[in-house]
């Protein structure tokens, strides 16, 4: 199977151009129709990056969208945040026409230069979930969201003046805090899936802990845990917050807790020994995070099984 050439789009023209739409109103920011968008170029397939922001609602895909590996149990909406910079990818049956119905936003950065969103943007978590969760909608915030799309719209196809750029970007801001909202309403609804994923963190961590090189290779990072669970680091923290009330740094430290208790507990390897075999360089390091978690030092904690 050929590898599908991956487009690099500077602009926004150039999306409208490669998916054969009419130029955009603004060379800046532009939403679109998924309606009007028909075909997929590359005889159905294609890869993109954008050096924009995307914002897109579909609904009645009907092809596969190479953007996140988790599996969802919801049929509303899906909501995807692509920042500048990201691959992303659509492909359809051989011959199939493209159907699907929903809006996108496109924002180039310049469009955002001098305003508090050129960098406040970046802090929306959601732009740091990479190509790993989506935000499922119910019908009404679907209508909230695309209510807020065609506002923008309509601003930036009126007449330009002094306040059209403060519009547009007090909107976007609008529709960047409903979009928090619902994430964190689809973290706590979605608790039967998060419970799943706790469980699965619970055995990465399990192996990780018992596997006999973690003398070699460290104590598990954050990201690491997160690429075994198939997640970025955001995402799982935020799951775990909403579910434990901890995020993941604190989770791994519990497991290494737990595996140190064991062996001061059943061992009699010194405590340099114990903190060596953990993935600690310094003894003292284990020693004080030891203590921290359970306000005894790792001698003492011996001590009470004496």
């Amino acid at each position: 199977m050929a590898i599908p050439q991956v487009h690099r789009l500077k602009t926004i023209s150039e999306y409208h151009q490669l998916m054969g739409l009419p130029s955009p109103g603004h060379p800046l920011i532009s939403v679109v129709n998924f309606e009007s968008i028909r075909r997929l170029p590359d005889s159905g397939s294609i890869s993109m990056i954008f050096d924009f922001y995307s914002i897109s609602l579909k609904r009645n895909f009907n092809g596969k969208m190479r953007y996140g590996q988790l599996e969802y149990d919801f049929d509303e909406g899906i909501m995807f945040f692509i920042s500048p910079g990201q691959v992303f990818g659509m492909q359809l049956g051989k011959n199939e026409a493209l159907r699907h119905t929903g809006w996108m936003l496109l924002i180039h950065p310049d469009f955002l230069w001098n305003t508090p969103l050129a960098k406040g943007i970046r802090h929306y978590d959601y732009f740091g979930y990479s190509v790993h969760e989506a935000l499922f909608l119910s019908l009404r915030e679907e209508t909230t969201i695309i209510s807020i799309m065609r506002n923008m719209e309509q601003e930036y196809r009126s007449n330009i003046d002094a306040f059209s750029q403060d519009v547009i970007v007090a909107q976007l801001e609008l529709l960047l805090t409903y979009a928090e909202r619902f994430y964190n309403r689809q973290f706590i609804t979605r608790k039967i899936s998060n419970h799943k994923l706790l469980d699965r963190l619970e055995e990465v961590l399990t192996d990780y802990f018992d596997n006999e090189s973690l003398a070699v290779k460290g104590l598990p990072t954050v990201q690491f845990v997160a690429e075994s669970l198939n997640v970025s680091p955001n995402y799982l923290s935020g799951s775990l917050k909403t579910l434990t009330g901890q995020s993941t740094q604190q989770h791994i430290h519990d497991k290494l807790i737990e595996k140190a208790k064991e062996k001061l507990s059943t061992t009699s390897l010194s405590v340099s020994e114990i903190a060596y075999g953990l993935g600690f360089g310094h003894p003292q390091s284990f020693s004080k995070l030891f203590k921290t978690k359970t306000a005894l030092s790792p001698l003492a904690f011996r001590q009470s099984f004496a």
